[in-house]
């Protein structure tokens, strides 16, 4: 039985680990989020570096884990080969997919949903050019949505004017695309409300593909499943009265308790 760090900034990391815990249930999971310094898409490259190797490599020593999922796609293209190099376990980050999507649009013009960052970052512009040629693909960044995405999970309303208005050319003119890719793990939380305002579009994110990369690197460890009763937790960077209202939803995933990460 594996002991699993999934980490992101906030809420969004969830929609990965629910999908890791799916397919493999009889495992430990730890669930990291650095609420102290989020938005990480409004740290700076190095800051956010720093935060993330930090408090990772804290958390890999103090619960003895295997292996570290990054499930934030701004901190997988930005703090991946230093996380590499200061943890001996595997590490599996996340990428827009922009593969699968390639494959499944039908009319040629995907939407691509991210953070500001990932919509600006070369590293996203090759993943394009690389699995998507000939292929018309649309970029939105947007960090409201990664709000409303936290208040969501907190119970909020989401806030459908809003998320009109972030998709409003998208919805109407001659350039709709018919498959779009959820490029921040926050955003498929919201794949109930995007799918309302945009019927017969095709959703598509990472989750699946992390979990089977998961599953491929716990066998190839040989840390299969085992039989007794897996644990599932979560940490925060500051436990504060806007944290300690996430107790309830996070245990409604799974996780029984929230504790903030020693120093």
């Amino acid at each position: 039985m594996a002991n699993i760090l999934v980490f992101d900034s906030g809420m969004g990391g969830l929609s990965v680990y629910r999908e890791i815990r799916q397919s493999l249930p009889n495992h430990n999971y730890y669930y990291c989020f650095d609420n102290a310094n989020f938005p990480y898409g409004e740290l700076s490259e190095p800051a956010l570096i720093q935060a993330c190797v930090g408090l990772v490599s804290r958390m890999v020593a103090q619960l003895a884990i295997d292996l570290v999922v990054i499930a934030c796609n701004t901190a997988s293209t930005l703090a991946l080969p230093a996380l590499r190099s200061a943890l001996s376990i595997p590490v599996v980050g996340v990428v827009p997919a922009i593969k699968p999507a390639a494959t499944l649009t039908r009319n040629g013009c995907i939407g691509l949903l991210a953070t500001p960052g990932t919509v600006a970052r070369p590293y996203t512009h090759e993943l394009i050019a690389q699995f998507a040629p000939g292929k018309r693909v649309l970029l939105k960044g947007t960090t409201e949505l990664v709000i409303e995405a936290e208040q969501k999970l907190a119970g909020k309303a989401v806030d459908m004017a809003l998320l009109q208005t972030v998709l409003a050319d998208w919805l109407t003119g001659e350039e709709r695309p018919d498959t779009l890719v959820l490029g921040c793990t926050h955003f498929p939380l919201l794949d109930s409300e995007i799918q309302d305002l945009m019927p017969g579009c095709r959703l598509v994110d990472s989750g699946a593909a992390v979990a089977k990369r998961v599953s491929h690197l716990l066998a190839s460890h040989d840390m299969t499943e085992s039989v007794g009763t897996p644990q599932a937790h979560a940490y925060c960077t500051r436990l504060d009265d806007e944290a300690k209202k996430l107790t309830a939803p996070l245990q409604a995933w799974g996780l029984s308790t929230l504790t903030e990460v020693m120093g």
